[in-house]
């Protein structure tokens, strides 16, 4: 359980985020729509520790989308970045890190360490 699961449909924050995790030594797969994440996080339930996802996507909702993974997966960790700092409170009850973008990469390193870090206790304490 040491891989993350990027979500967003602009290739270019995409690219750039797994560019940069990847450099970090993390596992990365990629998704860039919410039915694809989905599709991924059932064939790698077992891989996938943390997922990183835009909160503004055409399709599924970013709020739409975790209610999705927390019904599957309450234990994965999941980011959820956004430009609108007000979207916060749609993730209300969904146990989320939402942070504002643009999120400096130092900062996205160290908060998917430490995600990946809590969704490995709370999977062995399940």
């Amino acid at each position: 359980m040491n891989q993350v699961l990027l979500v967003d449909d602009n290739p270019v924050q995409l690219s750039v985020r797994e560019a940069v995790l990847r450099r970090a030594g993390f596992q990365v797969s990629i998704a860039t729509t919410a039915e694809s994440a989905l599709a991924t996080l059932r064939t790698m339930r077992d891989r996938i520790g943390v997922i990183v996802t835009d909160h503004l996507m055409p399709g599924c909702s970013g709020p739409e989308l975790v209610r999705r993974i927390r019904a599957e997966n309450d234990w994965i960790a999941v980011i959820v970045l956004s430009g609108l700092p007000d979207a916060n409170s749609e993730y209300a009850g969904l146990e989320v890190v939402f942070r504002v973008k643009p999120l400096p990469p130092p900062e996205l390193i160290e908060l998917v360490h430490s995600s990946l870090a809590e969704a490995n206790r709370q999977r062995g304490a399940a």
